[in-house]
């Protein structure tokens, strides 16, 4: 049975620093991330396959999914619990087919039901919507308006996670609008103190 999508959902920023990545993503699932998804956009191959490796031991640890964005081969090499994808990645159904039926397969959908209903239709376990705010990770990222969660919610039956631009002050009204996970980066990784600042996001789910 797979886990729950829902609650703080941690993706990792560009990082050379394999260690410090490390001791951040452990601080993060210290409070009480419930996802970790491995985004490494300058990495090469072999840093990549490094830094997925261990982040799937650290999070072993705290029986916390990792799912890795973008890279089937990679997710396979390490055995990871699943596999993000964006509009221009492998289909759901050709992911679904490599990883089997006991992996988490998510989707960006962007601000477009329609591609979160089919995703659906593929066999996604969660669809992603957004960006709901000015995204530092991702400045060039359409926008989704927050009535987007509120009619997914009446068409779709997977869980949804929003992204884009969140931090504390405003993730509440996502959640309250219908995300049933935030994904977070520089909201969680840029702060001083990653550890609390991800207490401070999990609390708003309780």
């Amino acid at each position: 049975m797979l886990p729950k999508i829902g609650g703080l959902y941690a993706i990792t920023p560009d990082s050379i620093d394999t260690e410090n990545l490390l001791v951040m993503t452990q601080k993060a699932l210290a409070g009480g991330a419930k996802l970790i998804q491995y985004r490494n956009k300058t990495a090469d191959a072999l840093l990549r396959h490094k830094q997925a490796e261990k982040l799937h031991y650290l999070c072993r640890k705290y029986d916390v999914p990792l799912i890795i964005n973008d890279h089937l081969d990679l997710a396979l090499e390490i055995g990871a619990d699943g596999l993000h994808l964006g509009r221009n990645d492998i289909s759901v159904n050709e992911a679904r087919r490599t990883l089997g039926n006991t992996k988490i397969i998510g989707a960006s959908c962007y601000n477009q039901i329609d591609l979160a209903v089919k995703a659906e239709d593929q066999g996604a376990d969660y669809v992603a919507f957004g960006a709901f705010f000015a995204s530092a990770t991702k400045p060039e990222a359409v926008t989704a308006p927050l009535e987007l969660l509120g009619l997914a919610k009446q068409k779709l039956r997977k869980p949804i996670v929003a992204i884009g631009g969140i931090t504390l002050l405003n993730a509440n009204g996502l959640i309250a609008c219908g995300g049933d996970a935030i994904a977070v980066s520089n909201a969680l990784f840029g702060t001083q103190d990653v550890q609390s600042t991800a207490q401070s996001f999990s609390q708003l789910f309780s």
